[in-house]
């Protein structure tokens, strides 16, 4: 045996048990960053809050959770510009609750518990970024929250303003077991990625229209963004169209890659900004 090999040996050993101490302080950190509040009907909402300064929060898309918003370019520089910024897991999604009644998501139940959760934590004034369902949330908010200072509508049209909406109604039908072809794909990997079937469902059953005549009576600024490869592209358009203060800009990207780029997170800083 060389000299050096028990050195070498217990070298190792201590690196990897500090390798393994940094992963379980990592792990805390990461776990103990996520908080949990009762919403107004004592369903559980996770959220997470970093940075300071003025409040933005991200409300995430369908089939995703709060976690999403941090494989974007938004929220790293949101935090590097000074921002204090605000994920949270809407019910049915993530950390959240999931209930298994369609009365659990009607009559504004992800715009209350938003409203709640402003409210737990002290907030009188924020911003808001949603995208695809996110923003159909956003719009709600936009109407029923006073608190609201301004707000980023990322990835929608016109679609959600008509309570009878195909789209969503295909999406219910689809999740509920009904023979959709084109959306079968979208409930395999539901399936596939363990998430609840069944909450989605109800989400799209109970998801909030928000009629042309109420935006047209918004006074809040509205930055309306879409990518220039997403199929509703020329919708976003119409919906900054109909807002009092509304503004577009195209994005590079399709629906699901738009959210993630450079563009999307310069636009909405220079917005805020103004």
């Amino acid at each position: 045996m060389s000299q050096t090999a028990i050195p070498n040996t217990i070298s190792m050993k201590s690196f990897l048990f500090s390798f393994f101490i940094l992963l379980q302080v990592y792990a805390r950190a990461q776990a103990d960053s996520i908080q949990y509040f009762n919403s107004f009907d004592g369903t559980k909402i996770a959220f997470q809050v970093r940075g300071e300064g003025e409040v933005v929060l991200l409300v995430h898309g369908f089939i995703n959770n709060g976690e999403s918003w941090k494989r974007a370019a938004l929220y790293t520089d949101l935090l590097s510009s000074g921002y204090k910024v605000i994920i949270l897991d809407q019910r049915g999604n993530g950390k959240s609750d999931k209930p298994h009644t369609p009365e659990a998501y009607a009559n504004d139940a992800e715009a209350k518990d938003i409203m709640g959760l402003m409210k737990k934590l002290g907030l009188k004034k924020y911003n808001i970024v949603g995208y695809s369902r996110g923003s159909i949330i956003s719009a709600r908010l936009l109407v029923l929250d006073k608190h609201v200072k301004r707000a980023v509508l990322g990835g929608i049209g016109t679609g959600f303003t008509d309570p009878e909406w195909p789209r969503r109604k295909m999406f219910y039908r689809a999740l509920m077991g009904d023979s959709v072809p084109e959306l079968q794909a979208m409930v395999k990997n539901v399936q596939a990625s363990g998430l609840d079937q069944l909450a989605l469902a109800y989400l799209q059953k109970e998801q909030p229209s928000t009629s042309q005549q109420d935006l047209k009576k918004v006074k809040k600024p509205v930055l309306v963004l879409c990518g220039d490869k997403d199929a509703d592209q020329q919708e976003a358009r119409e919906l900054a169209s109909m807002l009092k203060h509304g503004n577009f800009g195209s994005i590079p990207g399709d629906h699901g890659s738009a959210v993630r780029t450079k563009e999307f997170s310069q636009q909405i800083l220079a917005f805020l900004q103004k």
